[in-house]
């Protein structure tokens, strides 16, 4: 796990969203707290969020993105192709970062290891130092409350902020809907 961010993805019904923190760590001192961890891909159809180094970020982004292109937009496809990618590179797979990206039909967990993980259930993943706190609070309100995905995403990183050190409650949110 990475001590820096947190990163939470629900695909549901009606709704994809994913959201993240904004704190940025070095050691133990916050040096930001409004950083943005997540964006949207490929015409606003794919949704991605980074933990790990921040410059790192932007070129895997970048790569991934290059895949989504050459398989227009085919999510399954593209993270195949993008961890193959991200594994053969002597640099890149030297890098201690995972991926979430989703959409509406699929969501994947990458990383430089070439691991390509699809949640358990299919709908909610996160990665980073809090992770394990939001998903477990996604999982609760998702399966005990009225909750759209949007909220349940918020909630749950608001009350990951609440209890790992390296998390914040500056969340941001990024969805895809019907």
């Amino acid at each position: 796990m990475f001590d820096a961010t947190t990163i939470l993805a629900y695909k549901g019904k009606n709704k994809a969203v994913i959201g993240g923190d904004g704190q940025v760590t070095f050691g133990n001192a916050v040096l930001k707290g409004n950083a943005t961890k997540i964006r949207t891909l490929y015409k606003g159809k794919i949704l991605a969020g980074f933990a790990g180094s921040t410059a790192d970020a932007f070129n895997l982004f970048d790569m991934f993105e290059v895949h989504l292109e050459n398989t227009k937009g085919d999510l399954l496809k593209a993270v195949i192709e993008f961890s193959k990618e991200w594994r053969k590179d002597k640099v890149l797979r030297r890098l201690e970062a995972m991926m979430i990206v989703l959409n509406k039909d699929n969501i994947f967990i990458l990383s430089g290891n070439g691991d390509v993980v699809e949640p358990e259930d299919g709908s909610i993943a996160s990665i980073g130092s809090g992770g394990n706190f939001a998903i477990s609070a996604a999982r609760a309100l998702a399966k005990h409350s009225d909750l759209d995905e949007e909220a349940v995403v918020k909630e749950s990183l608001m009350i990951a902020g609440e209890l790992c050190i390296y998390t914040n409650q500056n969340i941001k949110i990024l969805k895809i809907e019907d």
